[in-house]
């Protein structure tokens, strides 16, 4: 599938993005993956939209990217878009810092958007901060459930990153967030983001700073119990406080943050490991709820438009391993929680 065949297959849904002017900056929503390559005919390719700015992610085997093929689909993407004013290029698998978190192919740094807009939620981006884009796509359906479930619950969200899970699940109406990851200044985009949204200043006991092993340490030693527990590590880290590896030990994190679940509450679960297949992630899940402390209320899969339009259903996967019954290795899990002691949420 070409990348013309997925633009037009989005413009069916939203036709204002074949206008010249395009979606409008305070439209619901501003953020949105617009080619997803591993489905729609380039693995090596994903295109995505933040504002006016298209980010393209380069996944190609090349060591500094591959420049004439970002510029084709810049200009591509262009053409038919024309509201596009800036244009963000990625090598994902570049040696060079700056060449992963991003160089500018069209525009300047002064006009690259720091919010965009998703179902009327304020995030707040930086564009040029990671290697990733500060705020997932695939992960859309997951902040839309947290907006329908956190409504009076406390949520912890775990790997913050940039807090827009947090995020989602304060504009959900949440009691209670609060976001932990080891970056000060990935936080510092989730402290934006709720005042973006009118939510005035986060509680400095709300961003927490550090190493997630520590600060499960810390809170297990309060006997702290939350509604809900977010937990969306990235698939391989290691620290002088733990490692994470989602393909060797997938359920470590959940061990982890057990404890810290109130009874009735609830833990998300997200496994983005190219090499951990869906059946053997539910497998492994199902194994431990036979102990009879959790138990799989739902899976969330990605959308529409960041799985892309799967032309030939019966075309061999571009991933490395098949992430059915997930639609896509971003799998998401929801787990219910039964404790023993029949303790509640105690944070508030």
């Amino acid at each position: 599938m070409s990348i013309a065949r997925a633009l037009a297959w989005r413009e069916e849904v939203r036709p204002e993005l074949r206008s010249v002017e395009g979606p409008a900056l305070d439209a619901s929503t501003t953020v949105f993956r617009a080619f997803n390559g591993f489905v729609e005919g380039d693995p090596s390719l994903v295109l995505e939209v933040f504002g006016r700015c298209l980010v393209i992610h380069d996944h190609s085997d090349l060591p500094d990217g591959d420049a004439v093929k970002a510029r084709a689909a810049s200009d591509e993407v262009r053409a038919r878009w024309r509201w596009i004013d800036t244009v963000v290029w990625k090598a994902r698998r570049a040696e060079e810092p700056a060449l992963r978190n991003g160089r500018l192919l069209r525009g300047e740094r002064a006009t690259l958007p720091a919010e965009v807009r998703e179902d009327g939620v304020c995030f707040a981006v930086d564009l040029l901060l990671n290697r990733d884009a500060s705020l997932y796509c695939d992960t859309a359906s997951l902040r839309a459930w947290l907006r329908r479930e956190s409504a009076g619950r406390s949520v912890l969200n775990a790997f913050a990153y940039t807090g827009a899970l947090g995020v989602a699940a304060r504009a959900g109406g949440a009691s209670r967030v609060v976001q932990a990851d080891r970056s000060a200044k990935f936080l510092a985009l989730a402290k934006r983001s709720f005042a973006l949204n009118g939510w005035g200043e986060i509680d400095r006991r709300d961003l927490v700073v550090d190493d997630l092993f520590r600060v499960i340490g810390r809170m297990k030693s309060q006997s702290l119990l939350f509604d809900t527990i977010v937990v969306d590590p990235p698939f391989f880290s290691q620290s002088s406080a733990g490692t994470v590896d989602l393909v060797a030990e997938p359920l470590r994190m959940l061990d982890k943050v057990q404890p810290l679940a109130a009874h009735g509450g609830a833990i998300v679960l997200v496994n983005n490991a190219l090499f951990l297949s869906g059946a053997q992630w539910m497998d492994a899940l199902r194994a431990r709820c036979e102990k009879g402390y959790l138990s799989i209320r739902t899976a969330i899969d990605v959308d529409a438009w960041s799985l892309g339009r799967v032309v030939d259903r019966g075309q061999k996967s571009a991933w490395p391993s098949d992430p059915a019954p997930f639609v896509h290795p971003t799998k998401i899990v929801v787990l219910d929680v039964r404790r023993k002691d029949e303790r509640p949420a105690n944070v508030r």
